[in-house]
């Protein structure tokens, strides 16, 4: 493993904003983020696989009187995404390394107040449907750990993921779709809802002329 590997990783271990496995708290905070974590009664914000945490970092600043967490499983993402929110002084932000299939070892029923799905892998394959994170088993996931009303926000650059993420959405009772559409930046009313924080990926989309696809929905 790479020089630079090993110290952002033990780096990870002394940096009180991430949990991750072989600390005490991983696992552990469960139905306490609030209390032990933040310190605070402010609504709790994820961001499923949050990558390098851009997303996570631009919310956590926007918004100082709300809390937020990127999960992702790679360390040294996650190790961007702190670095980057301790050079904006910000502590409402904190990072989780962890499957996204984890999700109920680590949220108490009702805990999150919003989910923000940026950009994850497609898996275009048949055989990944299931990995897909708009599929059946993780909105199920996401249900659970919701609060009544809580919120739901995915970006994409692949069509093939929107369709697939609508079909899931209609075969499910209850679900109510406030926003969406095709192409993002040809929706300027949409900007609000989708927060207009361009990550990398987006960039790079954008300037291949790629429409950003966005969907904001409610689960029950």
């Amino acid at each position: 493993m790479p020089r630079i590997k090993l110290q952002r990783f033990a780096e990870n271990a002394e940096r009180p904003d991430i949990v991750e496995p072989g600390k005490a708290n991983y696992e552990q905070l469960r139905g306490r983020w609030h209390e032990d974590f933040f310190g605070t009664p402010h609504p709790i914000t994820l961001e499923v696989g949050c990558g390098k945490g851009e997303y996570t970092v631009g919310l956590a600043a926007r918004y100082p009187e709300r809390s937020f967490l990127g999960l992702d499983i790679k360390g040294e993402r996650i190790w961007r995404g702190s670095k980057r929110a301790e050079e904006q002084g910000l502590r409402n932000v904190g990072f989780v390394r962890t499957r996204a299939l984890d999700l109920l070892q680590h949220f108490a029923p009702a805990e999150l107040a919003e989910i923000w799905i940026t950009f994850p892998d497609p898996r275009p394959r048949d055989r990944d449907i299931k990995r897909r994170l708009t599929s059946p088993r993780f909105l199920n996931l996401y249900q659970q750990i919701l609060r009544p009303g809580g919120l739901v926000h995915l970006k994409t650059d692949n069509e093939a993921l929107f369709d697939y993420t609508l079909e899931m959405l209609a075969e499910r009772p209850g679900v109510q779709i406030l926003a969406q559409t095709k192409d993002l930046y040809a929706t300027p009313e949409l900007l609000p809802h989708a927060e207009d924080i361009v990550t990398n990926f987006e960039s790079k989309y954008r300037a291949q002329g790629v429409p950003i696809k966005y969907v904001q929905f409610q689960l029950s």
